[in-house]
């Protein structure tokens, strides 16, 4: 009997090690921000979404975002994923690339041509929206956004 219950104690001590070690190798989950894109006039080319950490380049040099991202167009809609993003403040623009050329194409004076968007369905007056006005806290987990892209 006795037997028995050091042989159990030891089991248990060794599924205790095992569960701590196995808890301790796991990373650690960041979180997911998922955006959908509405309002996409055909389902054309693709849509380009930058995800920025702060207003330095925001919304126009996609080179300062922190992540980047296209997906394709489905029934007008489009959805962009961006994974293992930490807490923080964050905003995010898109655009339609309606040709497929891989750049948001402008008129003469810099209006956009193609569809353009951003995090709180921001706008901008007389030029692109600001940071402050798109921003965001993000907690971590699963965040979703609903982003209404807009044609000039």
């Amino acid at each position: 009997m006795r037997d028995r219950i050091r042989v159990f104690l030891f089991l248990a001590l060794c599924l205790v090690s095992l569960a701590r070690s196995l808890a301790q190798a796991a990373p650690t989950q960041r979180g997911v921000i998922h955006v959908d894109v509405v309002g996409l006039r055909n389902n054309n080319g693709q849509v380009f979404c930058a995800l920025y950490a702060s207003a330095e380049g925001f919304p126009k040099d996609s080179r300062k975002a922190t992540r980047r991202n296209t997906s394709s167009i489905s029934d007008k809609i489009a959805s962009c994923e961006f994974l293992g993003i930490e807490p923080g403040t964050y905003a995010v623009s898109v655009f339609h690339d309606e040709n497929s050329n891989g750049k948001l194409d402008t008129n003469f004076l810099g209006i956009p041509r193609e569809g353009v968007g951003a995090s709180n369905d921001a706008r901008g007056h007389m030029g692109p929206p600001k940071f402050d006005a798109a921003h965001f806290q993000f907690s971590g987990g699963r965040f979703n956004l609903k982003i209404t892209i807009n044609y000039l």
